[in-house]
């Protein structure tokens, strides 16, 4: 017996919501045969996410799903497999959007949707951007509660930092027009994602992308700060990228001390990097909305032995090769900033002050691990 073909699934996501629904409407009427899926998280509060499938002639179906340990992101996982199922054995239904709500991002339920689906391939996941509201975003450290769109009692993500991850994540991004954007607004734009494909909602590319493939694990690979292929050096209509990259660790208590500068320096920051009393341990730096993020994210590869390469990743290992140095392996500092009006200058004068000195650098790792350990409280409640 034949076996069905599966349905195609596109994720489209995004805290501009007007964009959202407006490219999630034209994929609708661009492609017969599509429907758009829907968990409504505003009904958390009442231990609830509404669920609505819609065609381009409007409503379809509408119904409810119980929070799932007061979480409503996690009531949207538990109910979106058996939902896109049912859509896949209908047999008329040619496309599935996964409209996800605004502050939902699309990483987590990528990989659901590539990992249980029977019936179901994901083909890809779009962003949508209205361009005039990406620094705005960028800008606004607000937490996700006090503006209305936390997805659980729990979230303490910023409007920043999520908006960033929604639109670095999305291998497309689709653009609708808005009369306050400028020549500022699409520079930023691209060096934030300088790889990613952007389509205008109303071109027929926008149909063509929801059908082009997608690769999950490239994805992830691409938000992981140990193996991330960082933006490059720019420069365009008033927008900068700095790219800082040096072979020497930070020295923890300096550091520290600059890091509201460094923070506020650039509307997006991100990359890798290395203490000194932490000699072994990448680092990763996230930083928007004037809010900065560290997490450890493994061991350096120059700190492994050597039958231990074989367990990691590719991509990983290609990061690594590309930052290599003859002395510290893959050991080093690769930090990128990305804004409108940046002080190049004062921005790498402040970076340059945090580094080991010639002599505190001679002393060797043993000297550095009695550095005082100014960063334990970031980073070891997450041990």
């Amino acid at each position: 017996m034949e076996s069905r073909p599966k349905l195609p699934v596109v994720i489209a996501c995004g805290l501009h919501s007007e964009a959202r629904t407006e490219v999630v409407d034209r994929l609708l009427r661009a492609v017969p045969g599509s429907v758009a899926l829907h968990h409504d998280h505003s009904t958390a509060s009442h231990g609830t996410v509404r669920r609505t499938i819609r065609s381009a002639a409007g409503e379809l179906h509408a119904g409810e799903a119980p929070l799932v340990n007061d979480c409503a992101c996690c009531a949207l996982r538990q109910d979106l497999i058996p939902e896109l199922e049912r859509l896949a054995t209908d047999g008329i239904t040619r496309l599935a959007v996964v409209e996800l709500w605004d502050s939902v991002e699309p990483k987590a339920m990528a990989e659901v949707v590539a990992a249980h689906g029977e019936d179901v391939v994901l083909t890809n996941v779009v962003t949508a951007v209205d361009p005039a509201l990406v620094l705005p975003c960028l800008g606004n450290g607000d937490d996700l509660a006090d503006a209305g769109l936390a997805a659980a009692a729990t979230d303490q993500r910023t409007v920043a930092d999520t908006f960033a991850r929604q639109l670095e994540y999305a291998p497309v991004l689709a653009l609708v027009d808005s009369e306050d954007a400028d020549e500022e607004d699409a520079a930023l734009l691209n060096q934030l994602h300088p790889t990613a494909h952007h389509v205008h909602a109303a071109s027929r590319e926008l149909a063509a992308a929801a059908f082009a493939g997608f690769d999950v694990r490239a994805a992830a690979a691409a938000q992981d700060p140990a193996c991330a292929l960082l933006p490059q050096e720019a420069d365009d209509s008033g927008v900068s990228t700095y790219v800082w990259h040096r072979d020497r660790p930070f020295h923890p208590e300096r550091l520290y001390r600059a890091l509201e500068d460094l923070t506020c320096a650039a509307a997006r920051s991100r990359g890798r990097f290395w203490l000194a009393d932490r000699p072994d341990t990448l680092l990763g730096w996230d930083a928007a909305g004037g809010a900065l993020s560290v997490e450890q994210a493994g061991p350096w590869l120059a700190a492994l032995p050597d039958a231990a390469w074989d367990m990691v990743p590719p991509e990983r290992r290609a990061a690594a090769a590309l930052d290599w140095h003859d002395e510290n392996g893959d050991r080093c500092q690769h930090l990128v900033f990305t804004s409108p009006g940046l002080d190049r200058d004062g921005l790498g004068e402040v970076l340059e002050s945090c580094l080991l000195t010639d002599a505190e650098y001679a002393a060797g790792p043993d000297a550095w691990r009695r550095l005082p350990p100014t960063f334990a409280p970031l980073l070891d409640h997450a041990i």
